[in-house]
């Protein structure tokens, strides 16, 4: 149970509606409470092989030869298509290793520009999906990325890095 969900008190004067709005939680939540699972259920899910889902795969891997460039947008307003676009790699686990997802994404439009699935961490299909995107869409103004600065340095793509463990720096912030 989260901690502010159980902060509500049910013998409180104050409405448990009105309890949520101040406790910032969704109201439905205060009704549902999760399903007790008994010592048989979970001896079941140990047989299945059910279990949690963690990193695994190392995808970051830094290179100290590696320039570093600036973190280029904080605080800045992102107001048309095509003005920064982002990549990311991530990992799919499958039954013998992993499937690794490389996707361009823009910032403004939140479409994926292109992407390509590759059962090793080659550069090559990373390489592939830059090509298409700038292909079908043109170049941005900014790329965030610590990914094949060669390539865009060449087509004068101005470069910015997120920080060590800065996994935050390429989730979408809402527009109003």
């Amino acid at each position: 149970m989260s901690e502010r969900k159980a902060k509500l008190n049910r013998a409180h004067a104050l409405p448990i509606s009105r309890q949520c709005l101040a406790l910032d939680i969704a109201r439905s939540s205060a009704y549902r409470f999760p399903a007790e699972v008994n010592e048989a259920e979970l001896e079941l899910m140990r047989q299945m092989g059910i279990r949690a889902l963690h990193p695994g795969a190392k995808t970051t891997r830094p290179n100290t030869s590696h320039k570093v460039y600036p973190y280029l947008l904080r605080n800045l307003e992102i107001k048309k298509v095509n003005q920064v676009w982002c990549t990311d790699i991530t990992y799919i686990p499958m039954q013998k290793g992993f499937l690794y997802l490389v996707a361009i994404m823009d910032w403004y439009s939140r479409k994926v520009l292109s992407w390509r699935l590759s059962n090793s961490l080659d550069t090559a299909p990373c390489l592939e999906a830059l090509e298409e995107a700038l292909l079908k869409h043109g170049s941005p103004d900014i790329f965030n990325s610590d990914d094949f600065t060669r390539e865009l340095k060449s087509k004068e793509i101005k470069i910015s890095m997120d920080g060590k463990g800065r996994w935050i720096d390429n989730v979408f912030r809402l527009r109003a």
